[in-house]
């Protein structure tokens, strides 16, 4: 087991997200992870009152568009080497209400210097979002397609998340069903 993980408690934080509640570990280092679905009853529960406050207070202003920062510490424990980097060039590269393809943030990352095949970098960017286990806070939601709004974990729930929070960051309109902020 990783170091950091061995000390993860989960908190669940409500949500006006399509895909329901987020669940997300906690560790002393910072955020470890973060469910979108299927993560009910982990355990064990978090108790600490200051880490459950600070998650649901600032990812409840980030949903309802009073912030633009999560500014939680990410405990990296869950990814390494290349994988890490991608999401850590992402943080940096991409802010709100920005996005970036594919194929542009494995450029950007660094990690594909000796790639030739062509595409084989982006697609493996798209399986690395999908691997990203602090999400929302590493906004793998800012990743698209060189040709439309691309994938998402979850299915089509999974591409609902990446519409509304793509919406709630002004990249996309808003449509007749929006339930978020504006």
């Amino acid at each position: 087991m990783a170091e950091g993980t061995a000390a993860m408690s989960w908190l669940t934080v409500e949500t006006p997200l399509p895909s329901g509640p987020l669940h997300v570990a906690v560790t002393a280092q910072g955020v470890a992870a973060v469910g979108y679905l299927g993560r009910e009853g982990e355990l064990p529960r978090c108790a600490d009152p200051s880490k459950i406050a600070a998650v649901t207070g600032r990812v409840g202003e980030y949903l309802q568009g009073r912030r633009r920062q999560l500014d939680l510490p990410i405990d990296w424990s869950l990814s390494t080497g290349p994988h890490r980097a991608v999401l850590q060039a992402l943080l940096r590269e991409v802010p709100f209400g920005r996005t970036i393809t594919y194929g542009e943030l494995a450029s950007r990352s660094g990690v594909f210097g000796e790639v030739e095949e062509p595409g084989l970098a982006a697609r493996t960017v798209g399986q690395m979002m999908a691997a990203n286990p602090v999400a929302l806070l590493v906004p793998c939601h800012r990743v698209v397609a060189a040709d439309g709004i691309g994938g998402f974990g979850g299915g089509r729930v999974g591409i609902d998340v990446k519409r509304w929070l793509l919406t709630l960051e002004g990249v996309l309109e808003p449509t007749l069903d929006w339930n978020g902020p504006l």
